[in-house]
């Protein structure tokens, strides 16, 4: 009896050793492995766009209402009239905007070809040729952010008094 006990003790120890044996190591096959999909890279920073001088021609002289005129205001604070505007005030302001987001980023901004400014009287007057004084290919700066500013043409037509008011959407995209 002892013999057969000490045989099932030993298939015991056998079985109990067969099922406590380490499974095939990690290392053995990386292929083996399911893939991850995860991006081990820091997740993007969102681009914020914060406006500090609105766009504003403020006051314009208009000499004759049957005619059209212009007046243009560019980036670097230049100011022409042409047509039926005579003057356009002193206190007219190029819009300026700062870009924010992840440093040393290319990034495209988009300014709309035309919009249309509205009276309260009903009226309206154009807005287009908006230009900025950007590089050929923007960046963010080491501190992940750049300054631009902005003017455009104004075209009225017609009895145009009162003040007109609009938005400007501006877009940026990281490249």
């Amino acid at each position: 009896m002892t013999g057969r006990l000490l045989a099932l003790s030993t298939l015991g120890a056998l079985l109990a050793g067969a099922f406590a044996m380490p499974g095939p190591a990690g290392a053995q096959c990386r292929l083996c492995a399911t893939p991850t999909t995860e991006s081990t890279s820091k997740p993007t920073d969102l681009v914020r766009i914060e406006v500090q001088t609105r766009l504003d021609f403020d006051q314009l002289v208009v000499m004759d209402n049957a005619t059209p005129g212009t007046a243009r205001l560019q980036p670097d604070g230049t100011a022409s009239v042409s047509g039926s505007i005579s003057a356009l005030s002193g206190r007219a302001m190029v819009g300026s905007v700062i870009v924010r987001g992840e440093p040393g980023r290319l990034v495209r901004i988009g300014l709309p070809g035309s919009i249309a400014l509205y009276g309260i009287g009903g009226g309206s007057i154009r807005l287009d040729s908006l230009t900025t004084d950007l590089p050929a290919q923007p960046r963010l700066d080491s501190r992940g952010s750049l300054q631009f500013r902005f003017g455009g043409a104004l075209h009225v037509e017609g009895g145009v008094e009162g003040e007109y008011r609009g938005d400007v959407p501006i877009t940026v995209d990281y490249l």
